[in-house]
């Protein structure tokens, strides 16, 4: 078997302090005859030096552009901007499979490179079922950021949170929603819808650890498509569905109109807003770490969206050990890239080319 490189490259994203992959699954891959390069990170929530003590090559930030070109260029969330041919094997969150804007552009990069894109997305098992997810903790931190801003509309701030940051470990965390909420007499409810998935259950424990009470939802609840005027009477909504042609709408303008809506938080963990089937259609765009809600109703009676793409990036820690974890045991399977969980994910990057 020939050597099998990766190099994992610094994230662009502002605020994104995850990686795929930590030292010690880093040494699994050493250990197993990987070469691993590991780029220096000037926000990444790991340092540098635990990879160079596993064994781990060094490189410059953003100098995976003159990687080997048998390199596989491992990241998290989308590549810098611009024009450039990529010639690589990419393996990353790509955004591009759902017509999201400038999906046909990154692909033509793609294609007059003769790179190739493994969509972490799109790492599935012989199910459909994917074998990586941040899902969990993607769930967990859109919950803790609804209960954020329904402290912060008790308050009166406008907005509700001027910026989300993230937390060195759940625990400080749960303290700091705990002291909020333990200011105030009459506590949110929660209904959480896909709360039996990945994404769901973790927006459910965080409620549950809170004391909070929570609505789980799933198929079942939703089976009739709605509408779904329930929904109205929780004080916080957190969506863990995907955005897909059969997703029915769980918050429409109409919907938010009733007179006696309780609800005042929704937190689109799934966030693809920009979809053609965004199953909440009352915003269509995403908000950022440093400017995290929208308010879709003013008032007294307020109503605001938080739509954070990477959401996980709260606890960076958790998260990236745990995703890391899961996508290890994928990433053994390199040698065969064409096969199994990656030719999976080969085809599919296919197809959206046949596209273009």
């Amino acid at each position: 078997m020939s050597e099998i490189r990766i190099w994992l490259r610094a994230e662009v994203k502002p605020n994104e302090q995850r990686v795929a992959v930590v030292p010690a699954d880093a040494k699994r891959l050493l250990d197993a005859g990987y070469k691993i390069t590991v780029e220096k990170s000037g926000q990444r929530s790991i340092n540098i030096e635990d990879y160079a003590a596993v064994g781990c090559d060094i490189a410059e930030e953003g100098s995976w552009v003159d990687a080997p070109k048998d390199a596989f260029i491992l990241g998290v969330k989308e590549l810098p901007e611009g024009d450039s041919d990529l010639v690589h094997r990419h393996i990353y969150f790509g955004h591009v499979f759902k017509d999201q804007p400038g999906w046909q552009h990154t692909l033509g990069r793609f294609v007059s490179g003769e790179g190739t894109l493994f969509d972490l997305e799109n790492l599935v098992d012989e199910t459909g079922r994917r074998v990586a997810a941040f899902g969990y903790w993607a769930g967990y931190a859109g919950a803790a950021t609804a209960v954020m801003t329904w402290l912060g509309q008790q308050a009166g701030a406008v907005p509700a949170i001027s910026r989300v940051g993230s937390y060195p470990n759940v625990d400080a965390l749960l303290a700091e929603l705990k002291e909020g909420l333990s200011k105030y007499d009459s506590k949110p409810n929660l209904v959480v819808i896909g709360a039996l998935g990945r994404s769901g259950s973790g927006a459910v424990d965080l409620g549950e650890q809170l004391g909070l009470d929570v609505s789980k939802w799933d198929m079942a609840e939703t089976a009739s498509g709605g509408p779904f005027p329930e929904i109205q009477q929780h004080s916080i909504f957190v969506n863990c569905i995907l955005a897909s042609p059969s997703c029915p709408r769980f918050v429409t303008a109409e919907d938010i109109a009733v007179a006696d809506r309780k609800l005042t938080v929704i937190s689109d963990v799934s966030c693809d807003p920009e979809s053609v089937y965004n199953p909440i259609p009352i915003y269509n765009k995403s908000t950022k770490f440093d400017d995290p809600t929208i308010r879709v109703v003013e008032g007294d009676n307020p109503l605001d969206v938080i739509a954070i793409d990477h959401l996980p990036s709260m606890l960076p820690k958790e998260s990236s050990e745990d995703y890391s974890s899961q996508l290890t045991e994928a990433l053994l399977e390199l040698n065969e890239p064409e096969k199994g969980i990656w030719g999976r994910a080969l085809a599919d990057f296919k197809h959206h080319i046949g596209r273009l």
